[in-house]
């Protein structure tokens, strides 16, 4: 299992590697749209031996699959803009603690500290729509 003290924490390339194995193994284990993918392409965990050989999912799984590697309860739906016209895709989010913990380190790590900060955000069409994960960032 991976917790997000080890994927917070990462401090170096080789940990980075390390960890996403781990969370590589865990989604083959845990999320069947993932394994039947990485099971078309002959991949699995006994035969995937290094970050550059694990298989990035599809962006049009996310269209036309529920992708999920928990059977928690979702708190929230990421939708894509649909500016391409196509269907949009899901993000399905099980944790939202995982997730504004990512967002909230990234800003943190380029920026500094977000209290330091004024937002100003002219979002005018993301706001007509629901399921933006530009605009739940903002907001928090």
């Amino acid at each position: 299992m991976v917790t997000a003290s080890d994927i917070f924490t990462i401090s170096s390339k080789k940990e980075f590697e390390k960890i996403a194995m781990k969370v590589f193994r865990y989604q083959y284990a845990n999320n069947k749209v993932y394994s039947n993918f990485c099971e078309l392409l002959n991949r699995n965990p006994q035969n995937v031996k290094s970050v550059k050989e694990i298989p990035f999912l599809p962006i049009q799984f996310f269209k036309t699959h529920e992708v999920l590697s928990s059977s928690d309860a979702v708190q929230e739906t990421f939708t894509s803009s649909g500016t391409t016209g196509t269907a949009t895709s899901r993000h399905l989010v099980t944790d939202l603690t995982y997730y504004e913990q990512s967002f909230r380190l990234a800003f943190s790590q380029f920026y500094g500290n977000i209290e330091d900060y004024a937002v100003l955000a002219l979002l005018p069409s993301y706001l007509e729509r629901n399921g933006s994960s530009l605009i739940y960032m903002v907001e928090d």
